[in-house]
């Protein structure tokens, strides 16, 4: 049995081609269904990797049952966010209007066949739990609201429009009134939310924040102050030392669920890496010390051993579950390190990992820095260098070991705007490294971009099996830009320079704003939705407007181009006011401040 979503490319979709739901992907033949059967939308956002989105699905669009009333009430519609990050950022803002809670994913969104959102949430169980309706009860009940509470819904359009509308209208700071300000409330902010005992920023669950970490070694080298970079490079230390970090086959996780960084939630995102890769390098020229260079080295190896295609893209994600269960393919038993270790790598292992200490996952043990290895050294009385030697060896064994386990799905979707990003860190640690494979592996990847998604002068969002599709958004073109000129910093190629002053005049042409300044996520021929976003802060990815805002700055002084450096300046003054107010999450727009 499957549906609709058997035609698609998206890992995503095609996960759900099985389901007894009537799905649709997202177009005009969906929207055109629920217009001419008067049916609300049900609205599913998400995308492979996530854990909770494979949750349910298990429990709900899997189950007969539910597909019936889902399919009896709703036209239902399932989306890739990584596909569609224009709807995927509509429909968090208005999940988090009507409910006055933060999103995440799954996105469950009801919809009128216009595409107004009037009921939402995240998960929802099939039962009622975790203090949730259950999804079984809730659908009879939207689809009763929907027939029965019009006025009641386009009174509330009325207000979520003009809602979205004044999230829009910002006040721009006129000529002269920025100053440093801003920089100097975010580091007291910074200074106030940092662990001062674990690293990182805020409580569990903590996410790695590299734009943050970034912006401290920043502000320490530009007003002098060895804090802001101590309070980054002890983050960046204890996040290596963490089980956020696969100390088997390298790169991050995507958080960890406790404040120690000990265990993550286990799908590994390829833009949380682009942004990592570089800092750990930063974070090496700075100190010098060994431990920095290494965990660079592993993430750029993890990414060309496990996500590069052999076309040359980077694949987007791996997902957190392997044989439907979360982290069986990371975690180990004793007697499994014990068979495939011998005595003295062993005996490493079990004191640099804690392996003498409770299970810390599920009845196994997830790797993590338990003691440094001089102190296992002083423990076991073998030499440093001796620990060093064998506990190399012993990871080398496991990384071998695992490889023969079944392994995480993988996404291989090729997104230009995660593409851009690691292009950017596989180059920049390339040119500091002086590594000649990390630099091709940058080349590799723009190639492929510029042969597969750049189409007549415009660039193309994503690739999957051969197909290139979806017109690019502002991500796209600002992360491959300043990807661009990274790489042109490591290796100058004049088919790059004149490719980069393409990608920002279609910048300038199709997204920027001339009336506010700034830009908008989506191009000015983009499909009409409800809203047309403008991004103004950082999330789990730069800010499109920072970067495009960043990157013009840089470009345009580099080519003395004055319309590049009015257009960056004229964004940072659209966002300059939200900044000096709240500075947490502007962090790329603070260094395009600096």
């Amino acid at each position: 049995m499957t549906n609709r979503l058997k035609q698609e490319t998206s890992p995503y979709l095609r996960q759900h081609a099985s389901n007894p739901v009537d799905w649709y992907a997202w177009g005009e033949q969906a929207l055109a269904a629920a217009r001419e059967q008067d049916k609300p939308i049900l609205l599913s956002i998400g995308y492979s990797a996530c854990h909770w989105c494979h949750v349910m699905a298990h429990e709900s669009f899997e189950d007969a049952e539910v597909a019936a009333l889902m399919n009896k009430h709703f036209i239902n519609i399932k989306v890739d966010r990584e596909e569609r990050p224009d709807l995927d950022q509509i429909y968090q803002t208005a999940q988090a209007m009507l409910t006055g809670r933060s999103g995440g994913w799954p996105l469950t969104m009801f919809l009128t066949p216009q595409q107004q959102p009037f009921f939402g949430g995240t998960y929802f169980p099939k039962q009622s739990r975790y203090n949730l309706p259950g999804f079984a009860e809730l659908l009879p009940r939207v689809a009763a609201f929907y027939r029965e509470q019009r006025v009641e819904i386009a009174r509330q359009d009325v207000a979520l429009t003009e809602a979205f509308e004044r999230s829009r209208n910002i006040t721009v700071s006129a000529d002269g009134e920025m100053d440093a300000s801003p920089l100097a409330t975010a580091m007291q902010e910074l200074k106030a939310s940092c662990d001062t005992q674990h690293g990182g920023f805020g409580s569990a669950p903590k996410f790695p924040h590299p734009a943050e970490l970034e912006l401290c070694l920043r502000e320490s080298a530009r007003v002098g102050d060895d804090s802001l970079a101590q309070m980054a490079l002890y983050s960046l230390a204890r996040m290596a030392q963490g089980g956020i970090y696969d100390h088997i086959g390298g790169g991050f996780f995507r958080y960890s669920v406790d404040e120690r960084w000990e265990i993550p939630h286990f799908e590994k995102m390829l833009y949380d890496n682009a942004q990592l890769l570089p800092l750990y390098v930063d974070a090496w020229q700075i100190t010098g010390d060994p431990m920095y260079k290494q965990v660079a080295e592993e993430i750029a190896a993890w990414v060309m051993r496990e996500m590069q295609s052999p076309q040359g893209g980077y694949y987007a994600t791996l997902d957190a579950d392997s044989e439907h269960e979360e982290g069986k393919f990371y975690v180990w038993t004793q007697e499994e390190l014990r068979q495939e270790l011998d005595p003295a790598e062993y005996a490493v292992c079990v004191a640099h990992y804690g392996l003498d200490r409770p299970a810390n996952f599920e009845g196994h043990w997830h790797l993590r820095v338990a003691r440094g290895l001089p102190e296992v050294s002083g423990q076991l009385g073998y030499p440093q260098r001796e620990c060093e030697r064998l506990l190399a060896k012993a990871r080398a064994k496991l990384l071998a070991k695992r490889e023969q386990r079944v392994r995480p799905g993988r996404d291989e979707k090729v997104l230009t705007s995660w593409n851009g990003l690691m292009i950017k860190g596989m180059a920049h640690a390339a040119r500091v490294l002086d590594r000649d494979d990390l630099l091709a592996s940058a080349r590799r990847a723009a190639d492929f971009i510029h042969a597969a998604l750049w189409r007549d002068g415009l660039l193309l969002a994503v690739n999957k099996d051969a197909l290139s599709k979806l017109n690019a958004y502002l991500d796209d073109y600002a992360f491959l830009l300043e990807g661009l000129v990274e790489l042109m910093q490591a290796e100058f190629q004049l088919a790059d320079l004149t490719w980069a002053c393409e990608l920002a005049e279609v910048l300038l042409a199709q997204f920027s704003d001339q009336e506010h300044g700034g830009f908008y996520f989506t191009a000015h021929d983009h499909e009409t939705l409800i809203q047309r976003p403008k991004p103004l802060h950082d999330n789990a990815t730069p800010c499109g407007n920072a970067v495009a805002a960043r990157v013009l700055q840089r470009l345009g002084h580099l080519l003395g181009e004055t319309r590049y450096l009015a257009a960056s300046e004229r964004a940072l003054r659209l966002l300059y006011p939200s900044a000096n107010q709240h500075p947490a999450g502007f962090a790329t727009l603070l260094t395009v401040l600096q």
